[in-house]
């Protein structure tokens, strides 16, 4: 009797593979994607388990690499039940084909931090839920004139560089990434440390000029966080961080942007894919409504009121962040933006997986990489199935 081989081949499908949809068949084995030349040629073995597609799309996983919490979980704030959240909200996110996800956590007092970094660890996926890349800190190290939805009391600056960082967030095993104001005293010097530990830095709650942003890019920043929110507005004269998208930078500079037809105009989304193509990252920046019908919510520190799927700080209309899967954020950018839908789902998977230097294992499709991926419906898009290791961890009914 022969052995198996350890092989599922998806039939009858398209496949975005660099930057083309094209009609493959797509082959997995031990978590991994596979090239069958090898499989036919070299090994001459057949698939255990064939898929027929049905001419669905498939695609790489999706990435958010800035989003809140969902579901009534607020990573910032339910300090108490941590893991528990975490839980939760991963295994939502497989119902909008999210396959990878950096849990953020806004400005908050310092023992927040110490309480729950230390639970939201990194972990693969499965059917528990989508991947926990890191930890996403978004403040406190911020501009108090760009806080946005975040508290006062709690922005500081990193006064001593890195040993500020610490000393406010203690251990950083658990964190992929750092929004900082690079204008602010010690900021440089954080930044430069951070990305020397291989923790990524993003430039955003801002008000720096251009100079300003270009030095942080200098120090080892590679990112800007939900870009035109929480930043000096474009000025022809001194365009602030905005202006990095056009900037003669030695590293490509990627930018989160907020697809949810709230926090960005569509001139502006088009604007800035136009721009810089190769940098736009389609982000959730979700919330704990994501997913809940409008009500009071929090995010970190503030209460939140969402009304008509708009979350405001309580009392006020300042925008606290979105209510919009990333899923939906890609159908809305590619109609806002009139975009190929390659180039919409690049900018979920691949730029991404670009911008937090995983993109030798995820974003992709190619032979080799993680076998994490969403089965699409050809013309709606809507999320049929969502696979993390070769495994179906969602199907939808």
């Amino acid at each position: 009797m022969k052995a198996k081989s350890g092989l599922t081949r998806f039939s009858n499908c398209y496949i975005l593979r660099d930057g083309n949809i094209i009609k493959e068949d797509l082959w997995i084995r031990n978590g991994k994607i596979v090239n069958p030349e090898q499989v036919f040629y070299v090994e001459q073995e057949e698939a255990d388990i064939t898929v027929n597609s049905e001419d669905s799309l498939i695609v790489p996983g999706f990435i958010d690499i800035q989003i809140n919490g969902g579901w009534g979980v607020d990573f910032s704030y339910d300090s108490e039940n941590v893991e528990e959240g975490v839980n939760k909200v991963s295994k939502q996110l497989l119902a909008h084909g999210v396959t990878s996800f950096c849990p953020t956590m806004v400005t908050s007092e310092k023992d927040k931090y110490y309480k729950i970094l230390p639970k939201i660890q990194k972990r693969q996926g499965g059917e528990h839920g989508a991947t926990v890349l890191g930890v996403h800190l978004e403040g406190p190290f911020i501009s108090l004139a760009k806080k946005g939805a975040h508290k006062d009391e709690y922005i500081l600056n990193p006064e001593k560089g890195l040993e500020s960082i610490k000393e406010v967030y203690g251990s950083l095993d658990n964190v992929i990434l750092v929004t900082i104001a690079p204008e602010l005293p010690g900021a440089l010097d954080a930044i430069r440390g951070l990305s020397n530990m291989g923790i990524k830095v993003a430039l955003g709650h801002s008000s720096a000029s251009l100079a300003q942003g270009e030095e942080g890019i200098k120090k080892g920043a590679n990112l800007i966080t939900h870009l035109f929110n929480a930043m000096l507005p474009f000025h022809h004269r001194d365009p602030g961080l905005v202006g990095l998208l056009a900037s003669k930078t030695d590293r490509q500079v990627y930018y989160g942007i907020i697809s949810d037809g709230i926090h960005t105009h569509p001139a502006a989304l088009r604007i800035a894919c136009r721009t810089n193509q190769e940098g736009l990252i389609l982000v959730s920046d979700a919330v704990a409504a994501q997913g809940l019908p409008d009500g009071a919510y929090r995010i970190g520190p503030q209460a939140v009121n969402v009304n008509e799927g708009r979350a405001y700080v309580a009392g006020t209309k300042t925008l606290c962040g979105s209510t919009t899967a990333l899923d939906q954020s890609i159908k809305t950018f590619k109609e806002a933006t009139e975009c190929s839908l390659e180039y919409a789902i690049e900018a979920a998977t691949l730029h991404p997986a670009k911008a937090l230097g995983i993109d030798d294992r995820k974003g992709k499709l190619n032979f080799g990489f993680d076998a994490d991926f969403v089965i699409l419906h050809p013309k709606s898009l809507n999320v049929l199935s969502t696979w993390i290791a070769g495994e179906c961890v969602y199907r939808s009914s």
